[in-house]
């Protein structure tokens, strides 16, 4: 008997949630949450995702909440502080960016095994996640995938 594939262990920034509200975003977001619910990913989420989200809409709040009652809560720690310093150092993000400086901070130390986004601009781009790895390895992390949900999600997930 085949073992079973355990579900990846994704972090779910504030966009993917209020991408399922937007008419640019709709689709992917809801192709990745049935993939969700499908068990192929777990959640991980954070405070400052709370927080960023305590500043949407009621209904992206709502999203949010219905998906955190399951998902995996990470803390802020002092070792994802240094690790998003780290990555404010090297200049990976803008000093304006730091809250994505610390969701790839979070999901790093926590080991999660994609970050997932649709912020194109600081996180899901290809010069951002080389350095984003480059930083994590110069500091004892493994690298951590970063990318849009489109790209972690089959077409047959529909």
């Amino acid at each position: 008997m085949a073992t079973p594939i355990r579900p990846l262990r994704v972090y779910v920034d504030t966009s993917v949630y209020g991408g399922l509200h937007d008419d640019e975003f709709r689709e992917g977001s809801e192709r990745f949450f049935k993939a969700v619910q499908r068990g192929r990913f777990s959640i991980l989420a954070s405070q400052p995702v709370a927080v960023e989200i305590a500043d949407a809409p009621d209904f992206v709040q709502k999203t949010f909440n219905v998906y955190k009652a399951g998902a995996e809560l990470i803390d802020t720690t002092d070792e994802a502080e240094r690790l998003s310093e780290a990555y404010m150092t090297a200049e990976v993000v803008p000093a304006a960016s730091r809250v994505d400086a610390l969701h790839v901070a979070l999901a790093s130390v926590a080991r999660a095994d994609i970050v997932v986004s649709w912020n194109f601009k600081h996180m899901v781009q290809l010069r951002r996640i080389q350095a984003f790895h480059a930083v994590n390895l110069v500091h004892g992390y493994p690298m951590v995938e970063i990318r849009s949900p489109l790209e972690v999600t089959d077409d047959d997930e529909d």
